[in-house]
């Protein structure tokens, strides 16, 4: 799904935050990627997103090296990306007006594009009915991270991009919101790439784990999305490990 093979990439005048890079993700799975503040986190994340672009090195997706934003690629920002004067039914249904006006052209649009839901769907899904006639300032970050979940969605992708979605919630909502969303990949065949700094968050959604710093490495978390696991003995061991790493 995807490869990424001696990646290099550094902004203007500072020294590289990724320097012969690689990594492979498989169709399916859910990765976490993990790591302090200024590690290339969100970097790694916008570069798959087609929004950056390497110094050196590939990313392929799907067999095709990334020269711009893929159509079958989904992304979905920390701060959900809403426009304030549309409401949540509007917002939901964006990305396929936008498709609507570009029509099939294969860079913005999928050829034979045909969404496989419809926006209806995804805000019953969601349980966004009955605000969906309500703007983003008169309901709650839960509801707004539904909405752009819901907007994604509708777009029919195969890869989920997320960047720190639930950092800003209450902790209920945001585990409501991780079940949530391992239950929709589950259903739509998605490939899951999420960027958190927390811990708990990484365990919690990603099967595999990246952990980005001056070494960066990979930790196998079979478990995640299991309703037992955060209780789990394997969940605090990882747990401890992964802030052992993190810390030194």
């Amino acid at each position: 799904m995807i490869h990424v093979h001696s990646l290099t990439f550094s902004y203007p005048h500072t020294a590289p935050i990724f320097q012969g890079f690689n990594w492979d993700v498989q169709r399916g799975e859910t990765w976490a990627i993990l790591g302090s503040s200024g590690c290339g986190k969100t970097t790694l994340l916008y570069l798959l997103a087609g929004l950056r672009f390497p110094t050196k090195g590939v990313i392929e997706i799907d067999g095709e090296r990334l020269e711009r934003p893929r159509p079958r690629s989904g992304l979905i920002i920390q701060d959900y990306g809403l426009l304030p004067w549309a409401t949540v039914r509007e917002n939901a249904g964006l990305g396929l007006q936008v498709r609507d006006f570009y029509g099939e052209d294969g860079k913005h649009t999928p050829k034979n594009f045909q969404p496989e839901k419809d926006t209806e769907y995804w805000l019953a899904k969601l349980g966004l009915n009955e605000v969906a006639d309500k703007y983003p300032s008169q309901i709650s970050g839960g509801q707004r991270q539904r909405t752009a979940i819901a907007r994604t969605l509708a777009l029919s992708p195969d890869l989920l991009l997320m960047d720190e979605p639930f950092s800003s919630l209450d902790a209920i909502t945001r585990e409501d919101l991780q079940h949530l969303t391992l239950s929709l990949c589950r259903e739509q065949a998605l490939t899951l790439v999420i960027v958190t700094h927390a811990i708990e968050e990484a365990i919690a959604l990603g099967r595999k784990i990246l952990l980005l710093d001056s070494s960066p490495r990979v930790f196998e978390n079979p478990h995640a999305g299991e309703m037992e696991h955060r209780n789990s003995r394997e969940y605090r061991e990882l747990y401890e490990l992964l802030r052992k790493e993190m810390r030194s």
